[in-house]
């Protein structure tokens, strides 16, 4: 994407944009610097992407990935630089292992960048190299999986170091990498002139709109199955965001911490206390918890299992909760209508079973609605919600929705990310 486009917006995925600041504001507020503050030209530039994609049979089932790092590989190369890829595959745990090369990925990449993508069986060391010396300009050379070698999760500084030797400059386009301290997401960054890329970029704009200056009010969607996945996260968003709606799983343990009766439903009962204490200090804050006030609950766990609508308080001894109501649905749309920007991490119920989607579904659409129609900033991320916000339809009309995982997770829990750490340096 041209510097000139980043002045109004940049749009990054499926119909989805992100209205940024000029680039010239990057450096002050963020502390990092973005491909437009380097001289590519004639430079070798190694950038950190992430294209973990799923792979069956030797074919991408997904390359969503993929597409999201195209608009820098394409910046590079009409720069006159000449990119080259580092990424990891899957969990090799420091070997060599044949079925986790990143060779299967080069027809995929090809197609979404529109060059030839050259292969090297390696990551640094002679054989690197020579094929980033013999790299054509307008070409991608793509560098074998860094994690075959036990220096890059350790960030050893001498693998860091033979990294290095390869290129000009670093540029790190992984942010869904960012929480990890490796040697190619950090200790690069601190051996090269080091830069974001257009990914990175975009979705650290996204994220320090929705919670370091967001307009508000600011409402935050957290579900997902247990409360002691995402303690750090709901202790950071109850002094941060005005409004918080806490559903699926993690909800019962809330209504079970105030005395109500759940069940047997999902719920962390050792968890009382923890509940209650996430309650007052969102009390304190001036931040409003929604928790149901009606329940969808079944006695069996089954798609189209026989099911009955009632309120919080009137779960039956033996039925599950698997979704919120529709009066907690209305609450939850109101909430939205008032707010200005929205955070979603987490489904409401059981959505991967039917009927149990309802309140995601319809939850989703609203947001989806108010967003399209401009009145509210709305960025997701996190793995089930992403299959959620896809399942319900909502997706393609989020102002933002991170691939990122675990990245998206802390950074939303208030912590340090490493590898965007390396870039403010």
């Amino acid at each position: 994407m041209p510097s000139d486009a980043l002045t109004k917006a940049a749009i990054v995925g499926e119909n989805r944009v992100i209205i940024v600041k000029h680039k010239a504001d990057w450096g002050r507020i963020m502390g990092w610097k973005s491909l437009d503050d380097m001289a590519l030209a004639g430079k070798r530039v190694l950038v950190r992407v992430d294209i973990n994609v799923p792979v069956e049979d030797g074919r991408v089932t997904d390359d969503t990935r993929i597409r999201r790092i195209v608009p820098t590989i394409r910046d590079i190369l009409a720069a006159g630089g000449r990119p080259i890829l580092l990424a990891h595959f899957g969990r090799p745990k420091g070997v060599h292992v044949p079925g986790l090369s990143l060779r299967p990925l080069v027809p995929d990449l090809e197609a979404a960048f529109g060059v030839p993508v050259v292969f090297c069986a390696d990551c640094r060391g002679p054989a690197a190299e020579a094929a980033v010396g013999a790299l054509p300009d307008g070409q991608v050379l793509l560098l074998e999986n860094t994690r075959f070698h036990p220096g890059e999760s350790a960030n050893d500084p001498g693998l860091a170091t033979e990294m290095a030797a390869l290129a000009d400059i670093y540029c790190n386009d992984a942010f869904s990498a960012a929480h990890r301290a490796h040697a190619s997401t950090t200790g690069l960054a601190y051996l090269l002139p080091a830069c974001a890329g257009r990914l990175m970029q975009i979705e650290l704009r996204a994220l320090e709109g929705a919670l370091g200056t967001p307009k508000r009010p600011v409402m935050a969607v957290v579900g997902g199955a247990k409360v002691s996945s995402k303690l750090e996260l709901l202790g950071n968003l109850v002094a941060k965001v005005d409004t918080l709606v806490i559903g699926g799983g993690m909800a019962n343990t809330f209504l079970a911490a105030q005395g109500i009766d759940v069940g047997k439903s999902l719920c962390e009962h050792d968890l009382g206390d923890t509940a209650r204490e996430i309650l007052t200090k969102a009390k304190a804050a001036g931040c409003t918890i929604l928790l149901p006030c009606d329940i969808v609950v079944a006695r069996e766990f089954k798609p189209g299992a026989e099911n009955e609508t009632l309120p919080a308080d009137a779960c039956p001894k033996d039925a599950m909760i698997l979704d919120a109501g529709p009066d907690t649905v209305a609450r939850i749309a109101t909430a939205m209508e008032a707010a200005k920007t929205l955070i979603w991490n987490g489904p409401l119920g059981a959505f991967e079973i039917p009927p149990f989607d309802r309140a995601t579904n319809a939850a989703a659409q609203k947001a989806a609605a108010l967003t399209n129609a401009g009145d509210l900033i709305s960025v997701a991320g996190g793995g089930d919600t992403v299959a959620a916000l896809n399942q319900s339809g909502a997706a393609k009309s989020f102002s933002y929705i991170s691939t990122a995982g675990g990245a998206f997770l802390e950074w939303m829990e208030g912590k340090t990310l490493p590898g965007v750490a390396a870039l403010e340096k």
